[in-house]
């Protein structure tokens, strides 16, 4: 076998390993508000119509609260041990998790416990995958690689919907509930056993001075030791060196100054404004949604089903066909006002045709799930896949991994505030749920209106010096001098040309 050849297969085999922690993010994301909706979970854990509420807003928040608490605790481990040990030690506090969902105690504190250590595994590994996968990657499908994890994501949901599905007809027994849980174990598993096979990051090995052992790495990765690969492991050990003499000497406080402290409310604001769409909360409580719409029965989770496999396929015209093609101002600011205009006319539907409660579907019941379905596409060319690289993009070298890893926290944080409060709102408002998303939309419009900078095909200098004031510290006006008929000077003051001295903040 060819030696490119050799490397293609070892790199997309890489890419198969990472991307089955995307299938785990998405399938576990996407499982819960099945099986929430199961009889036989409810009888089980024994808990009635009345809790129904708590129950779902606890199961599916607190795994987010184990998630924000994993993607901070997970940055030492990764630094110090390496991102091949610290993703395997995900893949194993997981699937720990997994086994004490699957036990069947009859106590939801116990299933609880089991939700925050898995949540603890996917907030960890969903952090250091992409970083692992840069960092191992060719510069030239680095972005394709990068893209094929949201991707799997969006499959992993479809699979847990359509697994869910299935479920709904079997046995109201305790495996209805333990079969699509438990399944959660296997992507976890198959990306813990597949690091086993994989070496440790290049670039990490040079951070850590371990030079043999990171040119043995690449020349793996690569399947050869040619003089290509020498260059590239020669800028690869520049790249580390520059990155420490950016990094010397600093200190958290420096992202309260300005402009440091703009780009960190930049990032902030941009995953709270993801976690607000509304498609958030889509993902975990579809069947709950669609009862809005079209009432109660088995049909939501076939709805849901559909609903996954349109995720799908909008991610993929995303990465095809779009990722590159158009800026990021006018891709987020058309996609909050086309989720806008969705969730506030199915809002005005639903209050005007209340579903019948009896099994049938109406015409408006059709044109509010037809509705759902434009939204989530909208989202997912938009608001689901550019907030990553909008937020790592604005941060120079020096904050730029303390500024990402306070973004993503971010993204976990208004991730659990959502999950958390969705089932209260729905129980609450009921078609009001989608006017307040609605509502949010228009808001989202106006942030990226006034605050959103455009940074798509500028490079990391010039995003750098949008962010950095111009400041003007004087002017010098110095009069023209002519010489009169006896030779004195006459100054010209009105006709005189200021000399104006601009410096650029650094």
């Amino acid at each position: 076998m060819k030696s490119s050849a050799l490397a293609s297969l070892r790199i997309y085999w890489l890419a198969v390993v990472l991307c089955c922690g995307g299938i785990l993010f998405g399938y576990d994301s996407g499982v819960i508000g099945g099986v929430l909706t199961f009889q036989s979970f409810q009888d089980d854990f024994r808990y009635g119509k009345s809790d129904k509420t708590r129950v779902s807003s606890i199961a599916v928040g607190i795994q987010q609260a184990g998630a924000l608490v994993g993607c901070f605790v997970v940055w030492p481990v990764a630094n110090r041990y390496g991102r091949r040990i610290s993703i395997m030690a995900c893949s194993l506090i997981f699937c720990i998790g997994v086994i004490l969902e699957v036990i069947n105690t009859h106590a939801l504190p116990a299933f609880y416990v089991g939700r925050v250590i898995c949540g603890l595994g996917i907030g960890g590994s969903s952090t250091v995958i992409p970083i692992y996968m840069s960092e191992m990657s060719p510069k030239e499908i680095r972005g394709r690689l990068g893209s094929c994890y949201q991707l799997m994501y969006t499959i992993g949901i479809l699979i847990s919907y359509w697994i869910d599905y299935g479920v709904k007809f079997m046995k109201a027994t305790p495996t209805q509930w333990q079969l699509p849980i438990g399944l959660q174990i296997v992507p976890a598993a198959l990306m813990g056993l597949g690091m086993l096979t994989l070496k440790e990051s290049v670039r990490w090995l040079v951070l850590k001075g371990h030079y043999d052992k990171a040119w043995t790495s690449l020349v793996w990765i690569r399947a050869s030791g040619s003089e290509e690969v020498e260059i590239e492991f020669s800028e690869m050990q520049q790249g580390v060196e520059d990155d420490r003499h950016a990094m010397a000497g600093f200190k958290l406080k420096e992202l309260l100054e300005w402009p440091n402290a703009h780009r960190t409310l930049l990032g902030f604001g941009l995953f709270l404004a993801q976690q607000s769409t509304g498609s958030t909360a889509l993902a975990y409580f579809g069947p709950q949604f669609f009862s809005l719409l079209v009432g109660p029965g088995d049909k939501n989770l076939l709805l849901t089903g559909i609903f996954g496999a349109i995720k799908v396929i909008a991610c993929l015209l995303f990465v095809l066909f779009i990722s590159d093609r158009f800026g990021r101002r006018p891709l987020l600011m058309a996609g909050a006002v086309f989720m806008a205009a969705c969730m506030i006319t199915t809002s005005a539907v639903v209050k005007a045709h209340k579903p019948p409660g009896n099994g049938t579907v109406t015409s408006a019941g059709v044109a509010t799930v037809a509705l759902l379905y434009l939204n989530i596409i909208a989202y997912n060319l938009s608001w689901g896949p550019l907030p990553w690289p909008c937020t790592s993009e604005i941060f120079p070298a020096r904050i730029r991994e303390p500024g990402v890893a306070f973004g993503v926290g971010s993204q976990w944080l208004f991730n659990f505030v959502w999950s958390f409060s969705t089932p209260y709102i729905m129980s609450g408002i009921g078609w009001g749920t989608f006017l307040l998303f609605g509502i949010l939309d228009i808001f989202i419009f106006g942030f990226v209106f006034f605050c959103v900078r455009e940074t798509a095909n500028k490079t990391l200098e010039e995003i750098n010096a949008m962010f950095e004031p111009v400041m003007v510290h004087h002017v010098d006006v110095e009069p023209a001098k002519d010489d009169d008929e006896n030779g004195e000077s006459v100054e010209h003051g009105k006709d005189a040309a200021p000399t104006t001295h601009v410096e650029h903040a650094t």
